[in-house]
């Protein structure tokens, strides 16, 4: 059996961590985006048909951050596969232009084009 790993794989929940946009306190982790939504991975459930600011910091150069502020409805609430942890659908509200930036990058940054690779 194969067990040796040749491609490193990037866990995107323990990058990208979610703020509570208005008080800056930890809320959990970006478990997947689009353009229209979000899953958020947290340790406490989220209230559903609730209005939540929620503020991503993401890296940027010289150990500063890019601050994206939105507004997102929490949709569904409901224990992770993972004990102690929380998955929470959210549809965006209302957004910056940098999401939908963002959005791009990581489309990009996760994505396999199979022409560059025989390339």
């Amino acid at each position: 059996m194969f067990t040796d790993r040749r491609i490193e794989r990037h866990q995107l929940p323990y990058f990208l961590q979610v703020f509570n946009g208005l008080t800056d306190k930890p809320i959990g982790f970006l478990g997947n985006v689009s353009e229209d939504g979000l899953m958020l991975i947290s340790q406490l459930p989220m209230m559903v048909n609730a209005d939540f600011k929620l503020r991503l910091k993401i890296p940027g150069v010289d150990d500063t951050f890019d601050v994206i502020d939105l507004t997102a409805t929490c949709l569904w609430s409901h224990e992770d596969i993972n004990p102690q942890h929380y998955d929470s659908g959210f549809s965006v509200l209302e957004a910056p232009e940098e999401y939908g930036q963002l959005i791009s990058i990581l489309l990009h940054y996760f994505s396999f084009d199979p022409l560059q690779a025989s390339a």
